[in-house]
């Protein structure tokens, strides 16, 4: 074995220049694979970041139970429960299910909340916004509040409110100016804005406010319990089995983020299929090229092969040969390309750093050792057509070639 190596290191280096032209060409390739792992994987991370990173992984929402109906005996409804009261209910215990829900595995953040519709008023202007109502000191927990913050600070304390840039620009609103917020059940308070934020997100930021705990009970009515908890893993891919363990351990029901997301699911399966096609066509060319080039070789050699033959290798020696052959092409080219992609990935920001405009790539992402792997196994597989036509050559006829 160590005698097949050592002629195997001959044949690469006996030709330096071809040698290095096909290492060159693996090189290639293993950088476009990796290139397009790190872009791929990269984007995938950029467009869930956008999309879900500032959403609830796993959300419980109260019960919209169907409202009680008082039936006359003649078959006239008489009345009809408000459906406020009764959805609130489903929820009464979020300050048992908090802890809980925050033991399970993989959960970061849970963050029990008060939503509703309301009306916010200055003076003659009024507009209609989406009201949310979070515990003190976990303004953040989902949405990062914090990071979005324009001017103010994103502490909600009893009196305190914070919105949207746009909302405050439609409004003509600034920080320190008192503003009333009605919601959909008629409760009134007038609170102070402490805090304007931006997320880019014309949306949030033009119709939703977010208020203290406290504040969001009075406002809605509720002395106890929330509509809904919202919950943050670690691994937002993992949603579906954490929805599961905290059905188990709850009887709540977890809605996972993936629910309801079929069309973007559906939209980074097809973005991951094509890269999974423009990787394949870099093995390939790997491929062709390592086999084209041994495949010459095995006619440059012939000669040479035959005196082996004619010394006694069998035609399992010489395959060794050549397949050895192909094996280190594989392996040099692959680190060479391995290294070069690694290098030209560094000077792109992290995952945690993306910004608009530029390429997501993920460094991390670049499958450096499934590169290597692949294209070492791709060249000893090219290999072999070439390392079997050169086992059958005739030794009198080559030699005599």
């Amino acid at each position: 074995m160590l005698y097949a190596l050592k002629i195997a290191t001959r044949y690469l280096t006996a030709s330096k220049a071809q040698t290095a032209l096909l290492v060159t060409g693996v090189a290639v390739g293993v950088f476009i694979f990796i290139f397009m792992s790190a872009l791929i994987g990269g984007l995938a991370e950029f467009i869930l970041s956008r999309t879900v990173g500032d959403i609830s992984h796993v959300t419980i929402t109260a019960e919209d139970r169907d409202p009680a109906i008082l039936v006359h005996p003649d078959g006239a409804v008489l009345a009809v429960a408000e459906r406020g009261r009764a959805r609130t209910a489903a929820l009464a215990e979020a300050a048992t299910w908090t802890p809980l829900i925050e033991t399970v595995p993989g959960v970061i953040a849970v963050s029990p909340q008060i939503t509703g519709a309301g009306f916010l008023t200055r003076g003659a202007q009024v507009a209609q916004v989406s009201v949310t109502g979070v515990d003190p000191g976990r303004e953040s927990a989902i949405l990062n509040l914090a990071g979005y913050m324009h001017e103010g600070a994103v502490r909600l304390g009893a009196g305190r409110i914070v919105l949207g840039q746009r909302l405050a620009d439609d409004l003509s609103l600034r920080l320190g100016q008192t503003l009333r917020l009605q919601s959909a059940v008629g409760v009134s308070a007038v609170l102070t804005l402490t805090g304007i934020y931006s997320t880019g997100n014309g949306m949030i930021d033009a119709s939703s406010v977010f208020v203290g705990l406290p504040t969001a009970r009075t406002l809605f009515a509720l002395p106890q319990g929330v509509t809904r908890i919202e919950i943050k893993l670690a691994d937002l891919n993992a949603a579906d089995a954490t929805a599961l363990r905290i059905r188990a351990l709850t009887g709540l029901d977890a809605v996972p983020w993936t629910d309801g997301a079929e069309q973007l699911m559906e939209a980074l399966n097809a973005q991951a299929q094509t890269g999974y096609f423009l990787k394949s066509f870099a093995l390939i060319t790997i491929v062709i090229g390592v086999a084209s080039s041994l495949l010459l070789s095995t006619y440059r050699r012939r000669p040479e092969i035959g005196i082996m033959r004619a010394m006694g290798a069998g035609q399992g020696f010489v395959i060794f040969v050549f397949v050895t052959q192909g094996a280190l092409i594989g392996l040099m080219g692959g680190l060479f390309g391995a290294a070069a992609g690694y290098l030209a990935l560094l000077p792109f920001p992290s995952r945690d750093a993306f910004e608009p405009g530029t390429l997501p790539m993920d460094i991390t992402q670049g499958s450096y050792g499934l590169a290597i792997t692949l294209t070492v196994i791709g060249a000893i597989l090219a290999s072999i057509l070439p390392a079997r036509s050169a086992a059958r050559v005739d030794p009198v006829t080559a030699i005599g070639q």
